[in-house]
């Protein structure tokens, strides 16, 4: 067993090529964490993860205003005699149906196995897609209103190749013709 104390040029070479090695790669874990930090805390991912929170918050709302607001008012107005979430149609029934009453609720229906059309739980998904539709294109209006940084790019359709360009172009960017009614002037 060889002496701690006794100098040992092997030894030596061996911690100086540990000591290297440790020193790149906390350099390199170093570099890592502070680009980690950098692209984290950048204002574009900050802007999006506040944006996807803004988002799933707002597409709460907008679900519980369609299907505790909007909808109940409609099945009371329409001869539905139920919420819209709970209509269906059946189109297999299951072994416990009976054929005087039927099905009360689709979760009896479909607790007894049968086949169903949930058209109901579509229309209030349809409903509530229009709604944060319509929401969020009020809001990108408004924002443009506010700052004049144009989010919604309105787009006329050239009138030479039929492909949608952004209404303050003075050049189609697929066909390159003028639309400012240059070409015609010429002919």
């Amino acid at each position: 067993m060889p002496n701690p104390w006794e100098f040992n040029e092997a030894a030596t070479e061996t911690d100086e090529e540990q000591r290297t090695l440790l020193q790149e790669g906390e350099e390199k874990a170093q570099r890592f964490f502070s680009g980690f930090i950098e692209f984290a805390f950048s204002g574009n991912i900050l802007e999006i993860a506040f944006g996807l929170i803004l988002a799933t918050a707002f597409t709460g709302l907008t679900t519980s205003l369609v299907s505790d607001i909007l909808l109940p008012p409609l099945s009371v107005i329409l001869p539905l005699r139920r919420n819209m979430n709970e209509k269906f149609a059946v189109l297999r029934a299951g072994p416990n149906y009976n054929d005087e009453d039927g099905y009360n609720t689709l979760e009896q229906a479909q607790n007894d196995g049968a086949i169903v059309m949930a058209y109901g739980v579509f229309l209030n998904r349809v409903v509530n897609f229009l709604g944060i539709g319509l929401a969020l294109y009020g809001l990108a209006s408004l924002y443009q209103y506010l700052s004049h940084d144009p989010i919604i790019k309105h787009s006329v359709k050239c009138r030479y190749c039929k492909k949608g360009v952004g209404s303050k172009a003075t050049r189609c960017v697929n066909c390159t013709s003028w639309l400012d009614g240059r070409e015609e002037r010429m002919r």
